[in-house]
């Protein structure tokens, strides 16, 4: 293989890179040959994985979610992600400003106003009517629960695990170098190998699926706008053209102009939050902001626990079927997605103790997200009618919104925004934000998938990480078409069970990480000098 890659002129580990190559390209050609038979495996997978395996998930990140914590606030919160007297690279801001744009920003803008809605329509919790105050104030409480403080526990995990090893000790850029407590020069054996080659495929997948949401809802926006049909086709050709733009930003180099190109992309998001709260019902959503915290954090500990234990002994549940659809695919899918977003929050973390490390990558986010969904949200529960009161005084207005995303869940952003002045421009910013984000997510996700493969923070030869680009469009373009009419929900399959390993291999990154911080020559005030990578 190693002569190979030198014909190829590839600078990468040949093990990982054509393995990893080798599975991508099979996985493409079976879903080409034998689609039928794939997508019932995959259904029938993820079935079992929700019914027997569901309560792990919703178990593990809660763990996830208090090892963090733990390590935030013990004495090992004063080390730093780094040498000993490195500082941070970058601002609070422009730290802060970068989370955002590495991990929330496609997700806010697909599910923003669809989960609030598909919750507040269909409440999940027994004995809640629909569109009462009540399941109003669940809707709000479970689309948190479900993008705020444990999705970017999911991201930080990994990210600590990279920051600390790769940072502090310069070992490759690597998931595998996360185990070296536990693996020592295991790293680079078979073993090692394998847990690569786990992570690179599962952050193809994610980030394919995710380019199939975008997809969706940029074909819905342009059906809205320009009548042009949201079918496969129309999404392989938005998907294709993306794709395109995604591999000639890889092939000029621009990474100051796709840096430029997100920050711009993020002042329209929020210029967006902005503009619903300002014409949209002011007062109501800066009480509602307001009581949004309450909220959250009163139904957390419940939220954070529930796993639906007894839905086949009350008729009244929906049974196991609504956290598959909605919990545990949110969770095997960010997963997924955390090699990606874990290695970009190490780099541009690097200096940070280990408590500001923690802190900042949960509260941040997390924050901007309850903002996002608190403003979004509840305006579009208000649009569709909150209590038999107000729906009864609105009339044919009442559940027309609720009605659209529950006809197409793409176009639920576009819907809500039919009811603001300049319909048509507002339409088409949001068109592009979501265009700008799948493009530059397909980018980066690129680059984090050639530097797992190359092992260096330093990208590989251009055809190289072309690869890569042209990879993700492809498996996503396969999995539209296996999704079919079936839409999310055969991409909610798909991600389930690719999720679960990623899932186990993640949840073995804690007891490494405790293996590294008892070996720091540590007391309650300063870290003192590392300890070598020979004294594990």
């Amino acid at each position: 293989m190693k002569a190979l890659a030198d014909r190829l002129r590839l600078r990468t580990d040949p093990t990982i890179f054509f393995v990893s190559a080798g599975f991508t390209i099979v996985f493409v050609l079976a879903l080409v040959i034998f689609p039928g038979p794939i997508g019932d495996a995959f259904a029938a997978g993820r079935s079992w994985i929700v019914a027997n395996l569901g309560w792990f998930f919703i178990l593990g990140v809660n763990i996830w979610l208090g090892f963090l914590i733990w390590a935030a606030l013990s004495r090992h919160g004063h080390i730093r992600l780094g040498p000993k007297d490195s500082r941070p690279e970058y601002g609070n801001l422009s730290w802060f400003t970068m989370l955002f744009a590495g991990g929330i920003g496609t997700v806010l803008m697909f599910w923003g106003v669809a989960e609030p809605i598909s919750h507040f329509s269909e409440p999940p919790l027994p004995g809640v009517e629909p569109f009462s105050d009540e399941a109003a104030k669940d809707a709000i409480s479970i689309a948190i629960y479900h993008l705020g403080l444990h999705t970017w526990t999911i991201f930080t995990l990994p990210g600590l695990g990279f920051a600390y090893f790769i940072n502090r000790y310069d070992l490759p850029v690597r998931v595998s170098s996360v185990f070296y407590p536990l693996l020592k020069e295991g790293i680079n054996g078979p073993i090692g190998k394998a847990i690569d080659i786990a992570s690179i495929l599962g952050t193809l997948f994610g980030v394919a699926v995710s380019l199939g949401l975008g997809s969706s809802q940029i074909a819905a926006g342009l059906d809205a706008l320009l009548g042009t049909g949201d079918g496969t086709f129309v999404k392989i050709a938005i998907l294709t053209a993306l794709t395109a733009v995604a591999i000639t930003s890889i092939v000029a180099g621009l990474d100051k102009g796709v840096k430029l190109l997100s920050n711009i992309n993020i002042g329209m998001a929020v210029g967006l939050m902005v503009f619903v709260l300002i014409f949209g019902s002011t007062l109501f959503l800066l009480r509602g902001i307001v009581q949004t915290f309450g909220l959250y954090f009163s139904n957390l500990p419940h939220l954070a626990f529930w796993n639906d234990m007894l839905a086949n002994e009350n008729p009244d549940t929906p049974g196991w079927g609504w956290q598959g659809s909605w919990t545990v695919f949110y969770w095997a899918w960010t997963v997924t997605w955390s090699p990606f977003i874990g290695l970009f929050v190490a780099r541009i973390s690097r200096g940070r103790t280990v408590r500001e490390f923690v802190f900042g990558v949960l509260l941040a986010p997390s924050l901007f997200t309850l903002i996002w969904f608190a403003i979004f949200g509840w305006q579009a529960m208000e649009f569709d009618g909150i209590g038999q009161a107000a729906r009864a005084a609105m009339g044919d207005q009442a559940g027309q919104l609720s009605k659209a995303v529950s006809d197409s869940v793409p176009l639920a952003m576009f819907a809500f925004f039919e009811h603001f002045p300049f319909v048509h421009i507002v339409q088409g910013i949001a068109v592009v934000v979501v265009a700008i984000f799948f493009a530059t997510s397909s980018d980066s996700a690129s680059l984090v998938v050639d530097m797992l493969c190359t092992g260096t923070p330093t990208p590989g030869p251009v055809h190289q990480r072309v690869f890569w680009g042209a990879a993700e469009g492809l498996v996503a373009a396969m999995l539209i078409i296996l999704a079919g009419d079936a839409g999310l929900t055969a991409l909610q399959q798909v991600i389930t069970v690719v999720g679960l390993p990623i899932f186990i291999l993640v949840s073995m990154m804690i007891p490494s990480i405790i293996k590294g911080f008892a070996l720091e020559d540590i007391d309650h005030v300063s870290i003192g000098k590392r300890p070598k990578l020979d004294d594990f």
